[in-house]
């Protein structure tokens, strides 16, 4: 695996804490890391203009707040020019109910997950928005039933030795 920045071991142990805990301070995150810190904040904002750390948010519990379903649409689309694959990618980022999205080779073109409060919902998403987008030739979907890992953390470890 290939880093488009070069990182040493200190970054890596920022990135790990700051996994763990996206809140911690500077001072709590210098002294776990082992340096003073002005140069740990330098290299935070290092990381975060490098495009390393994409961001800061908090993690919600989606069914306490009344999105309890959880859906994937596998789309496929009549053109897989350019134009129509981006095309399609600007009307994902308009729905909001759509989390996430993946271009795939294969028997279908993109994955999408996607979030309702209720089935009603889904699928007036469905229906009226989705298979009715322009180029869109199949949706397939499929409800989950219950969610048995959820890991937003990477495996650093798997990146490469941090010692």
């Amino acid at each position: 695996m290939k880093n488009t920045i070069s990182l040493d071991a200190v970054d890596w142990r920022i990135l790990r804490e700051l996994q763990d805990n996206g809140r911690i301070t500077n001072v709590e995150l210098s002294r776990r890391v082992g340096i003073s810190p002005p140069p740990c904040l330098r290299r935070v904002r290092a990381l975060e203009n490098g495009g390393v750390i994409k961001g800061y948010r908090a993690i919600l519990d989606q069914r306490q707040l009344g999105f309890d379903v959880t859906m994937f649409a596998m789309v496929g689309l009549h053109s897989q020019a350019e134009a129509d694959l981006i095309a399609f990618e600007k009307l994902v980022e308009a729905w909001p109910v759509v989390r996430e999205c993946y271009m795939l080779s294969g028997e279908v073109d993109f994955l999408l997950k996607c979030v309702a409060t209720d089935l009603a919902s889904a699928q007036d998403f469905v229906i009226n928005e989705l298979t009715s987008a322009a180029n869109v030739d199949s949706v397939k979907t499929t409800l989950t039933l219950r969610q048995s890992k959820s890991d937003a953390v990477l495996p650093l470890s798997l990146a490469r030795s941090e010692d």
